[in-house]
């Protein structure tokens, strides 16, 4: 079971060297090459600051798949996509590849999102590893989700904290019909509007405006004008890290406390070539 963070204030690390890259979240970890097995005192650490800072980017690593998928087994289970939105390496079926090339044009992601909150159990966090990049190009944004909740006024706090929202892959279906294994959405889920995340236990707000069709008891209109002012709130520059990707970059974020969105400035001219592995996690509590 992952150790949970007893303490929000400073870490001294002794395996490991962590430099904040914002404000609200994300850092850089040096110190460890990822192409190694990690003994337990420093995954301690490597875990440690993923908790603290919910985005850690280590940078200069040169790694096989198989030794991506075994730097994330140390936070999860490895799954693919449920819905098999990306293709997976011939060898590493549960290793996704991203890829930008002349005449394929790299699939979208340029919404605000939580990984898979339609699902059931939404995974723990996402690996991505920059084999080739075009530098100034792509760059992926995130926001911190306990950020977003803790700035809400005591009163919608409170509403929040005992509401459910119901979250489906409808858009998904209707927008990537061409690479997905099925052509109808699965029915939608209902996960709690706020969760307490398991390994640090504070609260993150939990709603997103792509997959979050409405909350529980609420009708769809009724839904739209505070998921929209949730989204906002969470997406403001102050909470935001935007990431400028380098080749050799490792990134992983927390998909239970974090949103992301991966910037679309780049054509097929611009060649993009990344790795990505799931970690699995809990049904949202």
């Amino acid at each position: 079971m992952l150790t949970a963070v007893r303490s929000r204030h400073e870490y001294e690390y002794a395996h490991i060297a962590v430099r904040r890259l914002s404000g609200t979240l994300g850092a850089e970890i040096t110190g460890v090459d990822l192409a190694r097995p990690m003994d337990a005192a420093t995954f301690a650490e490597v875990l440690e600051a993923f908790h603290r800072h919910l985005v850690i980017v280590a940078p200069g690593q040169r790694i096989a798949p198989e030794q991506l998928v075994a730097f994330t087994e140390r936070f999860g289970p490895v799954e693919g996509h449920p819905l098999g939105s990306r293709r997976g390496l011939e060898d590493h079926p549960q290793v996704m590849v991203l890829e930008n090339r002349p005449g394929r044009l790299g699939p979208r992601n340029d919404f605000w999102h939580s990984d898979i909150s339609y699902g059931e159990t939404p995974p723990l966090g996402s690996v991505l590893y920059a084999v080739e990049v075009t530098e100034g190009r792509g760059d992926t944004m995130f926001c911190n989700m306990y950020a977003a909740y803790e700035g809400l006024s005591d009163g919608l706090k409170s509403m929040l904290d005992g509401m459910t929202a119901l979250h489906s892959a409808e858009k998904l279906v209707q927008e990537v019909p061409n690479r997905l294994s099925v052509d109808v959405a699965p029915p939608a889920v209902e996960h709690p509007a706020v969760r307490t995340h398991p390994g640090t236990g504070r609260k993150a707000l939990y709603v997103n405006p792509h997959y979050t069709i409405r909350f529980t008891g609420w009708t769809p209109e009724e839904s739209r004008p505070l998921l929209d002012l949730l989204a906002v709130r969470a997406t403001r520059p102050e909470n935001v890290f935007r990431h400028h990707w380098r080749a050799g970059d490792v990134l992983m974020w927390d998909n239970r406390c974090v949103m992301h969105y991966a910037v679309r400035d780049y054509d097929d001219t611009m060649p993009r070539l990344m790795y990505r592995t799931t970690a699995a996690g809990d049904r949202p509590r």
